[in-house]
């Protein structure tokens, strides 16, 4: 585990960079947290440990309330979701946007207040005075100490309203009789807006680790028996947005149709070169291959995910190579009349070491993979460790269960009189008798053999110039390349201290750009931000029925580059692996006293 420091406003920030389980970690943080307060002053505010990850940043499903029903009503029931959704383990936190503060509002009659001899301080004073929590000292019990606190706070409306404020004989003048006490909501801070009407979003961010279909399909179904029950309105509509489960739920659709075709594709190219039961028997080999690495990740405590998938994709044309030898050789053998269980009992014997040799050299090539540092080794560690227990499997489906099956429902493949002459005759070194693509093979092999160290130096050339010609062609390298998003958020800036209302002014004024749009599935607006006046979040619909995201914003920006006063930034979801920051700059030193100031130098620069 390693740690920086940096200070702010009163506060220390500790980013760790976690190397082993990060619940251990936490622990290990909070027991250093609690070893350091006794040395804390008395006065002083204890220090608290939140967990903060790249989940908590990225919410993975807006709720959308909206409808024609009282705003109190909305806030009222997105407040009672929240609780409920944050009861579950899945759910990390749910933030509230268009929600306002609740707010006890007193309006005092002025006249009413002269006519009693009363000024606005003493009504200040008395309701303050009234509403707060004594602290009583501290009781020692030996076995420990606790503060006593004696609270004196308001509970209702009526502890306000019946609040004697003058006492004039056997009259009593209460706060009611001088003001009128009502509910209502703090001026808002934000604004929230789904295709220009006015709502109230949930924005539900999972907890690091959970299954984000499970975690959305668990959020539809809260919402689902919610509005079944009698108390929620008829007119309040529901609409869900950034559902970042269903383009997980598409490319895992994909991928696992991209296996089948993969498998359908591998046994097609069997049956045609060694016939039905041959393919039959590889076939086998590629089911077992799969549920076995299957088994070894999931003793291994991980989950199948995209990379796992796409490691499997890659796997089938591998996993087979073993499984063809073996019934290849025991079909050459069935073929000259030997018995098919000895057949396969010589294939397995036979080919045992050049196959083990085979599946070693692949697996030594992604091993090194395994300790792929930093955050992209533990994105892409899924695939060598699939890859390793997929192509493992094999070598034991092509050694043992395949010579098996085999020995019970092998057959040789029908081969005429003159084709098994010439199959021995090429056995025996004939290589003249050859035709075809065979006599071609054989006639390379031939020359290749003739001159190994030409060819050798050939490949060598090639290497080389492939290489410098993509160095020349400048095309560069890119971890994850550009795709169309799901979705893009449109950030408007702008300079000057500006209220809410004006910033709502100026996001209607883009927003009205991005309404109506044919190739917009929806819009949600939401003003307000510590650096920005507010952002649009677009979901595009599907990519067949839309142009590419990149003209569709090139034709937005040709309109909004026409606002002055405003700076309009489109951005996309980052892709590939979480990474909080961009760049990174560790500071050390063999004297720690001068980092604090190094590191204010560069941050200034």
């Amino acid at each position: 585990m390693t740690a920086v420091a940096s200070e702010g406003h009163g506060s220390v920030t500790l980013e760790f960079n976690v190397g082993v389980d990060l619940t251990k970690a936490m622990a290990d943080v909070r027991d250093a947290v609690d070893l350091a307060k006794p040395k804390l002053p008395e006065d002083s505010d204890e220090p608290t440990v939140n967990e903060v990850t790249f989940a908590s940043q990225q919410p993975v499903l807006s709720v959308v309330l909206y409808g024609t029903v009282p705003e109190r009503t909305i806030v009222q029931l997105a407040r009672q979701l929240r609780d409920k959704l944050e009861s579950y383990r899945q759910v990390l936190e749910v933030d509230i946007a268009g929600d306002r503060e609740d707010i006890v509002e007193i309006v005092v009659d002025p006249l009413l207040m002269e006519s009693y001899g009363l000024d606005q301080g003493d009504i200040y004073n008395l309701i303050a005075l009234n509403n707060r929590v004594v602290a009583a000292g501290f009781v020692d019990t030996g076995y420990g100490r606790f503060s006593v606190k004696v609270p004196s706070v308001f509970n209702s409306l009526k502890d306000v309203l019946e609040l004697p404020v003058k006492v004039d004989g056997k009259q009593v003048i209460t706060f009611g009789d001088v003001a009128t006490v009502r509910r209502a909501f703090r001026d808002p801070d934000s604004f929230a807006r789904l295709d220009g009407r006015s709502a109230v979003v949930l924005d539900v961010k999972k907890r690091a680790g959970e299954n984000i279909i499970e975690t959305v399909a668990l959020v539809k179904e809260v919402l689902r028996q919610a509005q079944q029950r009698d108390e929620w309105p008829n007119n309040l509509q529901v609409k869900f947005t950034k559902d970042e489960s269903k383009d997980v739920k598409i490319m895992l659709n994909d991928l696992q149709n991209n296996i089948l075709s993969a498998i359908i594709l591998v046994v097609i190219v069997i049956i045609a070169i060694l016939g039905v039961r041959t393919a039959l028997l590889v076939g086998i080999s590629i089911p077992g291959s799969f549920l076995t690495g299957l088994l070894v990740l999931s003793v291994f405590g991980l989950t199948v995910n995209i990379v796992v998938l796409f490691s499997l994709i890659m796997a089938v044309g591998m996993l087979v190579d073993g499984a063809i030898v073996v019934t290849e050789f025991a079909d050459r053998r069935m073929q000259e009349g030997t018995p098919r269980k000895e057949a396969y009992r010589d294939a397995a014997k036979r080919m045992a070491w050049p196959i083990t040799a085979s599946t070693a050299t692949t697996l030594a090539a992604f091993a090194p993979l395994l300790f792929w540092p930093d955050i992209t080794g533990e994105f892409m560690k899924y695939l060598p460790m699939t890859l390793i227990a997929t192509l493992t499997a094999s070598l034991v489906m092509a050694l043992l269960f395949v010579p098996v099956l085999g020995g019970l429902i092998g057959k040789p493949q029908y081969v005429s009189k003159t084709q098994q002459t010439k199959m021995v005759a090429l056995h025996e070194g004939q290589f003249d008798k050859a035709t075809g693509i065979t006599k071609l093979y054989y006639h390379t092999l031939n020359i290749a053999l003739g001159h190994p160290l030409k060819i050798l130096m050939l490949a060598i050339a090639m290497a080389i110039g492939v290489g410098f010609a993509y160095n020349k062609a400048g095309l560069g390298a890119e971890f994850f390349p550009e795709v169309d998003p799901p979705y893009f958020n449109v950030k408007v800036r702008s300079h000057g201290d500006l209220s809410i209302n004006e910033k709502d002014e100026v996001m209607r004024v883009v927003e009205k750009v991005m309404l109506g749009h044919d190739e917009f599935e929806s819009v949600y607006t939401k003003t307000g931000g510590k650096d920005e006046i507010g952002v649009i979040q677009i979901t595009p619909v599907d990519w067949q029925y839309r142009r590419k995201v990149n003209a569709i914003i090139e034709e937005l920006k040709q309109t909004t580059d026409q606002f002055a006063g405003v700076e309009i930034e489109y951005k996309f979801p980052d892709a590939g692996p979480p990474v909080e920051h961009d760049l990174v700059i560790e500071l050390s030193a063999r004297f720690p006293e001068g980092l604090d100031e190094a590191a204010k130098t560069v941050r200034r620069c």
